[in-house]
């Protein structure tokens, strides 16, 4: 269980919700903070760090006058492994969300260009939540709480330590999580990431404009051809036998864009469903749409690949798609600017692109514009995906069809927005009624 010396990074970032004080009375965190530093002596026994590491971290560390977000955000670039701390005031905090969702980021792009699973994320019961109180970043970790006794699993690790009834039980929950940190920490070794904009970051629970609670769909459409049917000379090292395993950043991405986009969308509490745009559009060819079929049923980022436009059919339909004017289908062009094919057509693809589809092109916010004209990089994709992704979820709200509250509900309710899948929405305050499609 040793790691290398020479790897001085926090074993651990203890994520938790600071409870607010109450009449005046002793600090209501200084339980975590014992938790934190039982952890610490711990890790420091089941590994070789050298004295004056520091074994984890936690947010009281931050010293007065440092940057606060900056520091936040280098430590959850570097750390070995999250240990969030589950309680209802958890999954309440969006500042616990914006720490998860940055530390998912570094997880995600370590399986994107590797191939490989990243892990990392060994959660402890601070206070039992119901699984139905989860949002769905929690409820897809594959964790067995009851190897830490079934104590813990009962009271949590606030039970333990406020009642010495239960210290020795206590003492054996904190030791076995302390083997997994250490565990997890030396076998996936996930990679150091680039520190997330604490201050910007979205929050891995939902964001308050989208709706909190359980995940909501978010349909990914998939514009590119297959290996089967490519443009003449162009390199199939970029393709697969469908359009979702097409992998426009190769070489430095091994996971096709398809479900590395998937586990982004999911990072942001919402349930991706993956599609084609030949397989979408195939099945409504010849049909025509009434306006009930024209009206949206979910939201959607379409993801296109610019040599799908040399085949005259699919521009064709691509065209017919962006005159029907769905401003709740977002538009991303990845386009690898290490790719010698593309950067050599660059300008006659774009100037295609631009003529089959002028609505999207120049439709929604300038990050929008951005994300249509060329994401150069798998990390500048991750960085837009959540802004687009939100406008996406605007424009669902604001276009899905609106039903009244039914009779004996709550007065002064907003409409209610419902979804494909069932799920009720409220109109988003931060959205004014009068904004314009290309506002948001």
């Amino acid at each position: 269980m040793q790691q290398r010396a020479s790897d001085h990074r926090p074993y651990f970032f203890l994520s938790y919700a600071h409870t607010p004080g109450y009449g005046g009375g002793t600090d209501p965190d200084m339980w975590v903070e014992r938790l934190f530093q039982d952890l610490c002596g711990h890790v420091m026994a089941m590994t070789d760090l050298p004295a004056g590491t520091s074994a984890g971290f936690m947010d009281r560390e931050i010293r007065s006058g440092e940057g606060w977000s900056e520091r936040l955000g280098a430590v959850l670039a570097t750390c070995r492994v999250f240990v969030p701390l589950f309680s209802p005031r958890y999954f309440a905090s969006e500042m616990c969300g914006k720490e998860w969702y940055a530390f998912e980021q570094r997880a995600i792009h370590h399986r994107a260009r590797s191939n490989q699973p990243a892990e990392a994320i060994v959660p402890a019961l601070w206070v039992p939540v119901p699984p139905s109180q989860l949002p769905g970043s929690a409820e897809r970790i594959q964790f067995n709480h009851r190897d830490f006794g079934e104590r813990y699993v009962s009271d949590g690790l606030y039970g333990l330590i406020k009642l010495r009834l239960f210290a020795q039980e206590y003492e054996r929950a904190v030791y076995e999580l302390a083997k997994r940190i250490v565990t997890v920490a030396d076998t996936v070794r996930i990679d150091t990431g680039r520190p997330v904009d604490y201050r910007l970051a979205p929050s891995a629970f939902g964001s308050r404009s989208s709706g909190a609670g359980a995940p909501k769909p978010m349909r990914i459409t998939i514009a590119a051809p297959t290996r089967h049917d490519l443009p003449p000379g162009r390199d199939e090292a970029y393709y697969g036998d469908n359009p979702q395993d097409w992998n426009p950043y190769h070489p430095a991405a091994a996971r096709p864009l398809a479900y590395v986009t998937e586990e982004l969308v999911r990072s942001l509490n919402y349930q991706a469903v993956i599609g084609s745009f030949d397989e979408d559009q195939g099945q409504s060819e010849g049909q025509e749409l009434s306006a009930d079929k024209r009206a949206p049923t979910t939201p959607e980022i379409l993801i296109l690949d610019r040599w799908a436009l040399r085949d005259e059919d699919r521009r064709r339909r691509l065209a017919a798609f962006d005159a029907d004017n769905r401003p709740w289908v977002t538009l991303v062009v990845p386009w690898n600017r290490d790719d010698p094919q593309s950067t050599a057509e660059e300008a006659e693809l774009t100037a295609i692109l631009e003529q089959t589809m002028p609505v999207k092109m120049s439709q929604g916010r300038a990050f929008c514009r951005v994300a249509a004209k060329g994401v150069p990089t798998m990390e500048a994709f991750g960085q837009i995906l959540p802004q687009v992704v939100e406008v996406a979820a605007q424009q669902y709200l604001r276009n899905a069809t609106a039903y009244p509250p039914t009779a004996g509900g709550g007065h002064g309710e907003r409409t209610r927005l419902t979804g494909p899948m069932g799920h009720t929405q409220f109109i988003p305050d931060t959205l004014d009624p009068g904004t314009q499609a290309e506002d948001v």
